[in-house]
C-alpha cells in the first residue's frame, strides 16, 4: 500500500524506523523522564534535610550524647547538632590534622576531652597556622582545669581524603578519623563523633574556632533539568530524522 504526502508524492508503507529502534527510543524517553522525576523527589528530600540542619545549627546547645546513646548516632539525624560538653582537656594527646581554611594552610587541633563519667570526646578546638603547630608556641591556649565546650557535633571521617590517606605512624593526618586517632593516642571509651568548637576566644587567640563550613551541595534540580532536556532532545532528533527520511525520493 502507498500513501500520498501533502505534495502528492507516493510514500512507501514501510515505516521510517524499525520497530526495534522505535521501541528503544520510546523506552529511552520514558526512562529519561523517570530519572528527572526521581531527581525532583531527591530535591524535595535534600531541601528538607538542609532545613533540618540549619535548624540544628541555630538551636540552643544541648548536652552532647553520652555513651548510652552512642550506638544510635548517625549522620542524617545528628550531624551539626548544637551541643555542649564539660570536662578536662588531655593536651598531651592532641592530634594535628591538615587544614585548608580562610586563614590559610595549617592544622586542626584535635584534643581529647575527658568527662566526669570518664567518657572521651575529641574536640576540634580550631585552626592553628603551620608555624604554631608545636604546642610550645601556643602555651597560653593549652587551657587547664574544667572547661565547657560548645560547638557542632560532627561525624567520623575515616581513612583520609581523596589521594591522601592518614598515616598514623608518621603523624600525617588528613581527616578527623576517630578510631585511628583513638588507637594512636591510646584513648579509651571514645565517642563516635567529634565536636567542632565554636568561636569562643582562646587565650593567645589560638586555636581559632568557629570555622566549620556547613556546606549543602544540592545539584538535584540541575540533574533533573539535564534528564528532562535529554528526553526532549531525543524526541526532537527522532522527529527530525523521520521528516528527513520521508523527504528522500
Amino acid at each position: 500500500m502507498n500513501y500520498r504526502s501533502h505534495k502528492n508524492k507516493a510514500l512507501s508503507g514501510k515505516p521510517v524506523l524499525s520497530w526495534f529502534i522505535s521501541l528503544v527510543i520510546v523506552l529511552s524517553i520514558i526512562g529519561l523522564i523517570l530519572l528527572g522525576n526521581w531527581q525532583l523527589n531527591r530535591l524535595d528530600w535534600k531541601l528538607a534535610l538542609i532545613e533540618r540542619i540549619e535548624n540544628r545549627v541555630s538551636a540552643t546547645a544541648v548536652t552532647a550524647p553520652s555513651k548510652e546513646h552512642w550506638p544510635t548516632i548517625n549522620r542524617e539525624k545528628d550531624e551539626y547538632r548544637h551541643v555542649s560538653v564539660h570536662g578536662k582537656f588531655l593536651h598531651e594527646k592532641e592530634t594535628l590534622v591538615w587544614a585548608i581554611t580562610e586563614h590559610g594552610n595549617g592544622y586542626w587541633v584535635l584534643t581529647p576531652l575527658i568527662t566526669a563519667n570518664q567518657e572521651t570526646v575529641l574536640i576540634n578546638r580550631g585552626y592553628v597556622p603551620i608555624d604554631a603547630a608545636n604546642p610550645s608556641k601556643r602555651l597560653a591556649g593549652q587551657i587547664k582545669g574544667d572547661v565547657t565546650i560548645v560547638g557542632l557535633l560532627r561525624i567520623d571521617e575515616p581513612n583520609g581524603i581523596p589521594l591522601r590517606d592518614n598515616k598514623p605512624s608518621a603523624e600525617h593526618w588528613y581527616s578527623r578519623d576517630i578510631a585511628a586517632i583513638a588507637q594512636a593516642r591510646s584513648l579509651k571509651n571514645v565517642a563516635p563523633y567529634f565536636i567542632d568548637a565554636d568561636n569562643a576566644d582562646n587565650p593567645s587567640g589560638l586555636p581559632i574556632g568557629g570555622l566549620t563550613l556547613v556546606n549543602h551541595r544540592n545539584s538535584h534540580l540541575l540533574y533533573a533539568l539535564t534528564w528532562y532536556g535529554l528526553a526532549l532532545l531525543l524526541a526532537i532528533m527522532t522527529v527530525r530524522v523521520i521528516r528527513l527520511e520521508r523527504k528522500k525520493p
